[in-house]
């Protein structure tokens, strides 16, 4: 008769987190090989600790495939921002979007403005890889053109588009976080409205500064004209390349779905290309797979230019999957219920309550490797315990985020932090220091979870959800 699968000790954790570190350092760092080879690596030693805790192989290897099944939704998406990028490239889109910012905004506000128009577009949109691959990529070229550092540029675009994927209604990680944590979802955009919007501002006042203090005696604006001039030279330029992009808007705006907007967008996209930009037909459709190939005769405009197409996205969905099989792999052993158990003797207070929240998802960021799964990660290792402390669960939604989806570009093999490197051509660690607002959301949720602060009381869906919980205990326990 086989043996009961056991829990992994808290020493065993330890060495297997342990472990991750090691290894993802040692292939990144020392070796310089793919982070791919290295979570592939890291799957088979996690699977050697389930085999020693009495796990079976095809128990894991379900629970790895659930993993991955949990996070298809990122990869989807994935695939269809890649095949937008490539077509509204080709299309005149995001050129045109470059030379109107370069012709309206002045080098002083740039910072605050490429963050404010990055948040709007994440707002209207629901999508921070939409947001980045389309107004981020427009941003990127137009600070490059004012000599603005590019890490700089990319934690401004970066942060404004997670104050969409945070506060958009549209935006997946919302509607799921709201969903897993038993909350009416615009109960929990209200309750994250408490520290965005003061993270927004601050941010917001800080690359002003910034920007301002850098521009300062530097009214050289050769580059932005030269850049101006080439992509006129090299694009068809007026504003009916933009209507593609208010096409998506206005359709996310009724709330249809994300993956089929986007994926009409960039149909739209390879229209405008055959139309307006000289294309074959069949060369256009092309770029919504191989991306868009340009010679402007501007080094960086070309390299910011010569990107986007599904192919694009190759590595970084296979990075994702398995990343993804890494957090199913953990989530089958057990490990995510050691960590509860643990935090819940710990959770006794709504600032030890954030704390944990907010770790637990991030733990699901760092060894997932994606937003879902720190969403995943954060409300299930934790929701009992705002449960017993009676404290409305906007609380543990509103950490959940701060925890697990603000901190995904923050990791270099996360969905968010791959496709932020590999769309905005910068790599994680450089912009990571000019992430202000992410920063700025851990430090205010943990002021206000330790202060007690603009905690919502229970309304009544909450509380149908917990006598529907709590039916559903009775009736399992019979």
């Amino acid at each position: 008769m086989a043996k009961e699968p056991r829990l992994p000790s808290l020493a065993i954790l330890l060495t297997i987190l342990g472990l991750f570190v090691v290894i993802m350092f040692g292939f990144i760092v020392i070796l310089e090989l793919p982070i791919q080879l290295a979570l592939l690596v890291v799957w088979f030693m996690i699977m050697g600790f389930g085999l020693y805790l009495g796990h079976g192989y095809l128990k894991m290897e379900k629970g790895l495939l659930k993993g991955i099944y949990e996070g298809m939704g990122a990869i989807l998406i994935l695939i269809a921002v890649g095949a937008l990028i490539g077509s509204w490239i080709a299309g005149g889109v995001v050129p045109t979007m470059i030379y109107y910012g370069l012709s309206i905004i002045s080098p002083s506000i740039f910072l605050m403005a490429a963050m404010i128009i990055c948040a709007i577009t994440a707002i209207a949109t629901g999508t921070s890889f939409g947001s980045a691959g389309t107004a981020g990529i427009a941003m990127m070229g137009i600070g490059e053109s004012f000599g603005l550092p590019i890490y700089l540029v990319a934690g401004a675009v970066i942060s404004g588009c997670y104050v969409g994927d945070k506060m958009s209604p549209l935006s997946d990680t919302t509607v799921m976080t709201a969903t897993l944590s038993k909350v009416d979802l615009f109960r929990h955009i209200r309750s994250m409205a408490y520290v965005s919007v003061p993270a927004f501002i601050i941010a917001a006042i800080a690359y002003w500064i910034t920007g301002a203090v850098l521009s300062e005696g530097n009214g050289d604006l050769t580059i932005a004209k030269d850049t101006m001039a080439g992509l006129q030279e090299s694009f068809e330029i007026s504003w009916i390349m933009l209507i593609p992009a208010l096409v998506v808007v206005i359709m996310l705006l009724f709330k249809l779905p994300s993956v089929p907007v986007i994926l009409f967008g960039a149909l739209i996209g390879s229209f405008w290309a055959a139309i307006f930009q000289g294309y074959g037909f069949i060369e256009a459709i092309q770029t919504l797979y191989s991306g868009s190939t340009q010679s402007t005769g501007i080094v960086f405009i070309d390299s910011l230019l010569n990107r986007g197409g599904i192919t694009f996205m190759l590595e970084v969905i296979l990075l994702i999957i398995l990343a993804l099989g890494v957090g199913g792999l953990l989530q089958t052993i057990g490990a995510f219920k050691v960590i509860g158990d643990i935090f819940a003797k710990w959770a006794t207070n709504t600032g030890n309550l954030t704390l944990t929240t907010m770790i637990a998802s991030f733990f699901g960021v760092f060894f997932g490797g994606a937003a879902y799964v720190s969403l995943l990660t954060g409300t299930k290792i934790t929701e009992e315990n705002y449960n017993r402390k009676n404290v409305s669960r906007t609380l543990l939604s509103r950490n959940v985020e701060a925890g697990g989806t603000v901190t995904t570009p923050m990791v270099p093999w996360s969905d968010g932090g791959v496709f932020m490197a590999a769309t905005l051509g910068v790599a994680t660690l450089a912009y990571i220091p000019f992430f202000w607002y992410g920063f700025l959301v851990i430090i205010i949720t943990l002021i206000y979870g330790y202060f007690g602060l603009f905690i919502l009381d229970k309304d009544d869906y909450e509380k149908e959800q917990d006598d529907e919980s709590t039916e559903d205990k009775v009736k399992t326990s019979y």
